[in-house]
């Protein structure tokens, strides 16, 4: 298990995306899951790469999670407060990472002005989303393949106002 205290968040450049496939492919295909060995494969079934990949991760402002030059976390935020991505590398889960990296996240759209943040998020991901504070709006079924995936569409809404007490 890495030591926590040593990791650093820091916005991802275009040199880290290699790392952040390997984590994401990492997470689902190594990691515990919900999902059976076939649902994991049709979701990633190889690290992913090329003009598409980096096309997505270039439309996106990234958080990652870096621990002696390791790349062990990363979280996205695409257009209109959607988190696309959120992977953690299996042997840094159950650390506090998804929380700073979330945080990280959090600051980054409420410096941007957004009043909402939301996710797909899966089957493993849907508990850490509600304890950051998301809840879920959607129960879904998406089909990859020949495989469908429960999943859940949560959403976080931000009041800009301080309560008054």
């Amino acid at each position: 298990m890495p030591n926590t205290t040593q990791i650093i968040i820091r916005r991802a450049n275009c040199d880290d995306y290699d790392a952040i496939a390997d984590v994401m492919f990492n997470a689902v295909r190594e990691g515990h899951s919900e999902y059976t060995e076939e649902q994991r494969q049709a979701w990633v079934p190889e690290r992913r790469s090329g003009t598409d990949w980096i096309a997505r991760l270039d439309s996106q402002e990234i958080m990652i999670a870096v621990n002696a030059n390791q790349v062990v976390g990363f979280m996205s935020l695409a257009a209109k407060g959607y988190i696309d991505f959120a992977y953690i590398r299996p042997s840094a889960q159950g650390t506090g990472l998804f929380r700073r990296l979330y945080e990280s996240i959090e600051t980054l759209s409420l410096q941007n002005g957004l009043t909402r943040l939301w996710v797909h998020a899966s089957l493993m991901a849907q508990p850490a989303f509600s304890a950051m504070g998301f809840a879920i709006t959607q129960k879904q079924v998406v089909q990859i393949g020949e495989e469908s995936f429960e999943r859940f569409e949560m959403e976080k809404l931000f009041d800009h106002e301080k309560p008054h007490r």
